[in-house]
């Protein structure tokens, strides 16, 4: 079977590069790569992407063994009937390592054609980091990196505010693009860059935050042969994700004009607010995927389809969304439309999704998509919540990183790994809570101030050390 190259399928031919995207992981390469894809298919846009790598270690030297190809499918059931879209991306034009190939990741900000700035790095991507400084190659936070991509454009170009470009950051974080913004604004000051590059960057360029909404298991490794049997061609980097798709954009007639997704049938939403979207899906989806995560893999589950369709951990999560959806102050009936969704979405036979991939920063994930409801419900009804608060519970129980002898999946940063190890090793449960829970780092507040909360943790993490998850749970809630 041939290899999937360029030559091998007559595809060598690049586009310009319009696009430059931080992150090259399975979710963008399966959401925003495949909208432009879509757009250069059914509207002729014409736009190549160049992605960086934001990290040290990353994919981008296999995404450039394959010259940027991969094969996206997409599974799911639509009406009843089990459905499957198979699609060969072609609009990527490179991948870039900034740690090793710190010219070419500055060379990107010449490029005459480029438009767009789009991000995935995570909840934790956008984040300043004061030591950064405009000399380092690169500077370690995302903002820093975009910064001095910025200012080497705004340089290159004169201050050109043709050349400005529209930045679009995906992180699943609040007001993204503000928060991004304001990052740069700060690098720009504490660099002591010059004024006309800060209103470049402050009036010439344009922020717009997002909402995404697409479940991407990604590279199929169980079901592999099966989907190679589908191809004609060698294919290392396939990304298995679900049909649904949703992506809200906030802006005007302007952005519009510039993105003609109104030309394809994607789900694509340009509006004046996206906070209604944001609101219930990153509660909704993202809250009861992060929630699931630790009880579940304490359980011994590996799946999300496995998780949902089993009959306590099933019961489990549709109570997460119930507790969820009291906190949200929209029409009920759209919410209840929407959790019945996000259900059958998880239980799509397709997606393979592994509890271990969701893992990957479940501190920052479970501050942003789980904790605003468990504090919502606990304010509204002067109680707290028993499945988030278990869920809370067995995050805790999760970073000691082990269970039963065996190794946990737990992928965060080395100092969050590390202040759990600090915390477990003060042994006793109300010793590890209080220590946990007055971290402002991980919660942004010191959540040893709420109420019960606790005592509460301190309850079920003994239950969950005696008893398991199950019998544990059921201990709890009685109690509760």
């Amino acid at each position: 079977m041939k290899q999937l190259n360029r030559k091998n399928t007559g595809l060598e031919k690049l586009q310009p590069i319009k696009v430059v995207q931080f992150g090259e992981g399975n979710f963008l390469r399966a959401f925003v790569d495949y909208a432009f894809h879509k757009l250069n298919k059914e509207v002729d846009f014409n736009a190549g992407i160049a992605m960086v790598q934001p990290l040290k270690d990353g994919m981008v030297n296999m995404i450039n063994d394959q010259d940027g190809l991969y094969t996206l499918f997409m599974n799911g059931i639509k009406k009843g009937e089990k459905i499957q879209d198979i699609e060969l991306i072609t609009n990527i034009v490179k991948a870039i390592n900034p740690y090793t190939q710190f010219a070419d990741y500055l060379a990107l900000a010449k490029e005459e054609e480029l438009q767009f700035i789009v991000s995935n790095t995570t909840e934790a991507g956008i984040e300043f980091i004061e030591s950064d400084t405009p000399d380092m190659q690169p500077p370690v936070s995302f903002p820093a990196k975009l910064t001095v991509l910025l200012y080497e454009r705004f340089k290159h170009f004169n201050g050109d505010a043709s050349k400005a470009v529209t930045i679009i950051p995906c992180e699943l974080i609040d007001y993204n693009s503000e928060t991004l913004k304001k990052y740069i604004l700060q690098y720009v000051d504490l660099w002591k860059l010059e004024d006309a590059f800060k209103t470049w960057v402050s009036d010439s360029c344009t922020y717009h935050s997002t909402l995404v909404d697409r479940i991407v298991p990604g590279y199929p490794r169980a079901e592999i042969e099966e989907y190679n049997n589908k191809l004609d061609y060698q294919d290392n980097l396939i990304v298995a994700a679900e049909p649904f798709f949703l992506w809200a954009i906030e802006g005007g007639d302007a952005l519009k004009a510039k993105l003609p997704f109104d030309k394809t049938d994607l789900n694509v939403k340009i509006v004046d607010d996206i906070r209604p979207f944001k609101m219930i899906k990153v509660r909704i989806l993202n809250g009861a995927h992060t929630a699931m995560v630790p009880f579940s893999l304490l359980y011994g589950n590996k799946l999300v389809m496995e998780t949902v369709n089993g009959d306590f951990t099933g019961k489990f999560v549709n109570n997460v969304i119930s507790e969820i959806s009291e906190t949200l102050d929209m029409d009920k009936n759209e919410i209840t439309a929407y959790s019945e969704e996000v259900m059958d979405r998880f239980k799509n036979p397709f997606i393979k999704h592994a509890l271990a991939d969701i893992a990957l920063n479940s501190i920052s994930k479970f501050k942003v998509r789980v904790l605003p409801s468990l504090l919502g419900y606990y304010n509204a009804n002067n109680k707290l919540p028993v499945n988030l608060t278990f869920s809370l519970a067995s995050l805790i129980q999760f970073y000691k990183g082990t269970w039963n002898n065996e190794a946990l999946p737990v992928k965060d940063s080395p100092e969050i790994v590390e202040a759990f190890k600090d915390a477990w090793q003060l042994g006793s449960a109300d010793l590890v809570v209080a220590k946990v829970l007055a971290n402002t780092d991980f919660w942004g507040e010191d959540l040893t101030k709420v109420k019960g909360l606790s005592e509460a943790l301190v309850l079920a993490l003994n239950e969950i050390e005696e008893n398991g998850i199950e019998q544990g749970f059921a201990n709890f809630s009685k109690q509760y």
